[in-house]
């Protein structure tokens, strides 16, 4: 049993810190049989003033004793203050932030239970970096801006299939992974409609299911064309192609994801047969792709955010996702590749009308 003074729950996904807090809450709550004795204080706070109200109105609800001497529970729900914004980098935030680790490290855990969430963190910070030290830590999951974390987007899927009683395969969580953007609300949303559309238990989410019901949500730069394209698939690329100018899309879109898709594959293509990085059955050595990243980062001096420019700022499992359990084709190919989306980047400029048909000849010209 945790000895710790407090339980902190946070992680780069909302939904999921709130949905593993208000289960934690649950169990913190099933201990306490008076409800005046339970107490939620917000953490939202829209500027400095407002951090310092919160943290005076926690140091009330922890100093107040429960009913009959009993023991009481707070929870410090959603603090935004956390996060790396203009309030939470604020000089007089900071100080709060001391008041409150004050306050924390006088609690006594038989006397009052506390519970705090916050989704996004800044875990640059002391103060964020003391609650993870000091409290009993739980990490809520969820992918980050720089696409760390899809694992726990992926147990997350697995286990919800399994509480429907459908399946789904590598391929198709990928797939519903890239459509609802990492959106972890949207991805069990998606996979519930899916499964109610199914109806017998035992059935499987197919790549084709999500191509029919699931839209592509948010900036993500996935298109079911770009997949079927570095499958190798034919058939598929040119049937993708037709739903996707059937729904009324545009062809730039699409040659922007291929493209994009192509500059990771050649970097990764040109690292594999210099002998940087090693390929396995289970995607790329780790090890070997750090140091390939130490090794040239020179190369990509002033170029960090996240981009298809710099295969290293790409998260390590989806670099393993591209790569697959195919062979990868030669650096020439894909080279031509590039050279073939610049050609149908022209000729849409200059045939406009004509869209549909200029990307079904790229495709053929890949790879028939």
């Amino acid at each position: 049993m945790s000895t710790a003074r407090f339980t902190y729950i946070s992680g780069p996904d909302d939904f999921l810190a709130l949905r593993l807090a208000a289960k934690t809450w649950k169990e913190m709550c099933a201990e306490i049989d008076d409800d005046f004795s339970k107490e939620v204080i917000s953490g939202h706070a829209g500027k400095v003033e407002d951090v310092v109200q919160i943290v005076n109105l926690f140091r009330e609800a922890t100093q107040t004793l429960g009913l009959f001497g009993g023991k009481r529970v707070v929870w410090l729900k959603g603090c935004i203050f956390l996060a790396d914004n203009p309030t939470g980098r604020a000089e007089g935030t900071q100080t709060a932030c001391e008041d409150l680790r004050e306050i924390l490290e006088g609690l006594s855990p038989d006397e009052v239970g506390v519970l705090i969430s916050a989704s996004p963190v800044d875990r640059r910070k002391r103060f964020s970096k003391w609650l993870e030290k000091e409290g009993e830590y739980l990490f809520s999951g969820g992918m980050d801006s720089r696409g760390n974390g899809v694992e726990s987007l992926v147990a997350l899927l697995e286990d919800e299939c399994e509480s429907l009683g459908v399946t789904i395969g590598n391929q198709a969580q990928e797939i519903l992974i890239s459509k609802v953007n990492a959106n972890a609300r949207l991805l069990l949303e998606e996979a519930r409609k899916m499964a109610t559309y199914l109806g017998n238990e035992g059935d499987e989410i197919t790549p084709k299911l999500i191509e029919e019901l699931v839209s592509n949500f948010g900036e993500g730069d996935f298109f079911e064309a770009t997949e079927a394209f570095f499958s190798r698939n034919l058939k598929w690329t040119l049937d993708a192609l037709r739903r996707h100018f059937f729904a009324g899309h545009d062809a730039r879109p699409v040659i922007a994801s291929l493209q994009n898709r192509n500059r990771l594959l050649i970097q990764l293509k040109s690292l594999s047969d210099g002998g940087d990085i090693q390929l396995g059955g289970r995607g790329i050595s780790k090890p070997s792709f750090e140091s390939a990243a130490a090794k040239y980062s020179d190369r990509f001096d002033g170029l960090s955010d996240k981009s298809a420019f710099n295969v290293f700022t790409q998260n390590l499992w989806y670099m393993g996702k591209l790569v697959g359990e195919r062979k990868m084709p030669t650096l020439k190919r894909l080279i031509d590749h590039q050279a073939e989306f610049i050609r149908a980047f022209e000729e849409i400029v200059e045939r406009p009308n004509e869209q549909e048909e200029v990307l079904r000849n790229l495709s053929i010209r890949c790879l028939a």
